[in-house]
């Protein structure tokens, strides 16, 4: 089956995510309405695209830019009517972990956005500097780290 053009409800439920390079996932965001992306971000199939989205941050991290960096990173994603989703990416020593609900560690940054604002940052299809300021993301920690987060990461471009 080939991929869709746009996402809907019923594709998510089938759609087998891993499969989807991140440039074609780029495209499915964009041309997925936000009403339907916010409906999908929001469904039954949410933890299991989170999942998919954050475990590739570690496969798309780009140590060389990163040098000494060393940060905590926790993510927090709300939607009204969903329990939050919480994630953690340590970069430390030029690598990336990925890490699923939140450790005892101090972040440096805690970032917290819906999942469908978060699918269209890590798509490429929304700028962080944008969500916060139309606070659709909020920032609590080091906002240097914050401002230039998305450059130690290779964001597919739709």
């Amino acid at each position: 089956m080939a991929a869709p053009t746009s996402l809907t409800e019923q594709d998510v439920e089938t759609l087998d995510f891993a499969a989807i390079s991140p440039q074609d996932f780029a495209l499915l965001v964009r041309n997925t309405s936000k009403g339907t992306l916010a409906d999908i971000a929001t469904g039954p199939s949410r933890g299991r695209i989170l999942d998919e989205v954050f475990s590739r941050m570690e496969s798309r991290f780009k140590p060389e830019t990163a040098g000494r960096l060393k940060a905590l990173v926790r993510w927090r994603i709300a939607d009204a009517g969903q329990q939050d989703a919480w994630y953690e990416t340590s970069i430390a020593d030029g690598t990336c972990t990925l890490t699923h609900g939140v450790s005892d560690a101090q972040p440096r940054l805690e970032l917290t956005l819906s999942a469908t604002d978060f699918l269209r940052l890590v798509s490429g299809n929304a700028n962080g500097v944008t969500l916060f300021m139309t606070r659709k993301l909020k920032v609590t920690g080091d906002l240097g780290l914050a401002s230039g987060l998305t450059r130690y990461f290779d964001i597919p471009k739709a």
